[in-house]
């Protein structure tokens, strides 16, 4: 495989969304970069982006669909995501073109695992809800009936997707005394079940009568769009807790909301939502869910480390090898 340019000329990568300033640095020390200092690219800006780079340097918030594809020039043969989920890109058609992409998986699994069981704690113990009265004023002083939740310690935690997160978040529901069942296309291997102290449920729907709290950790797919659908919520117990940190795609927002409003479920937390920034105002008003801005992987650290893939994955390809992070149709 040659790269998209040969000898001494340096690729010429277009970045669609500012990173951090180490990123930014390293990657205008090996490549001709063109950077964005403003905010979300326009579909046009997109476009012109694609006609002339040779790498192009994408986000979740970028969506890199067929229409946009007809517009890559002919240098154009890597679309180095910034981000783990490519679900944004029509993979298959940058394929048919002979355009790669590439991903960063791994460096983010113990920062989303953190955030996740952050929300498995607060939102059951109602921190939101005790937030907010501090914040406005309202709090009359200790009482002992006021603000009471539940705690975790013995209750079924669900883990909806057992790859590298679901098992990262498995080992620290374990430390707070949760018990874990898992749902997976495929079981694990009976060691790291053990390990896990993981109990697997080949049917989701057994799984879901059966828990006090979901997570969901898989990825969002033609096949998972709408997993958590209007039926399937129906199942959950009416004091069960439902947390996403994945993608907003996989639950029906609509039906979530609708059955929060009903005491049809306890309460929820999501860092993550199906209209991307479009929430539903209805979700937005309720005390019993808390609403975070896709942070799950909002740590400095995490933040460079995926930027230090992109920069391995774009030099690869500079190099005439095939990039480490290469996705490939497997994976789709």
């Amino acid at each position: 495989m040659a790269p998209a340019n040969s000898g001494n000329t340096p690729l010429n990568v277009v970045v669609t969304r500012q990173l951090p300033e180490p990123v930014e640095t390293r990657l205008s020390e090996l490549f001709s970069v063109k950077l964005n200092s403003g905010g979300k690219m326009d579909e046009a800006t997109l476009g012109a982006a694609m006609a002339e780079a040779d790498v192009l340097v994408t986000t979740i918030g970028d969506r890199i669909d067929q229409k946009l594809l007809a517009k890559a020039g002919p240098n154009m043969r890597l679309i180095a995501n910034y981000g783990a989920g490519f679900d944004h890109i029509d993979v298959q058609t940058a394929l048919q073109r002979g355009i790669m992409v590439s991903n960063t998986p791994g460096v983010l699994t113990d920062d989303t695992a953190d955030m996740t069981m952050a929300m498995i704690l607060a939102v059951p113990r109602r921190l939101r809800e005790g937030t907010m009265l501090m914040q406005q004023g309202d709090w009359e002083g200790w009482s002992p009936t006021a603000l009471m939740g539940h705690r975790i310690g013995g209750k079924r935690l669900g883990i909806l997707g057992m790859g590298r997160i679901g098992q990262a978040v498995a080992k620290r529901a374990a430390a707070f005394g949760l018990q874990v069942h898992y749902h997976n296309r495929r079981q694990l291997h009976p060691d790291t079940e053990s390990e896990l102290q993981a109990t697997y449920w080949e049917s989701l729907d057994q799984m879901l009568a059966r828990i006090d709290i979901l997570s969901i950790h898989c990825p969002h797919t033609p096949g998972t769009f709408h997993l958590l659908n209007a039926r399937r919520l129906k199942l959950m117990k009416p004091g069960a807790y439902v947390i996403n940190t994945a993608r907003g795609e996989i639950v029906d927002e609509n039906a979530l909301t609708r059955m929060l409003r009903a005491g049809e479920l306890a309460g929820a937390g999501l860092d993550v939502f199906e209209n991307g920034n479009q929430i539903n105002p209805r979700l937005k008003g309720l005390d019993n869910v808390l609403l975070l801005p896709h942070m799950g992987s909002a740590t400095y650290e995490g933040r460079i480390e995926m930027g230090e893939k992109v920069i391995i994955n774009i030099k690869t390809f500079a190099d005439g090898h095939r990039p480490p992070d290469l996705v490939v149709p497997a994976m789709l």
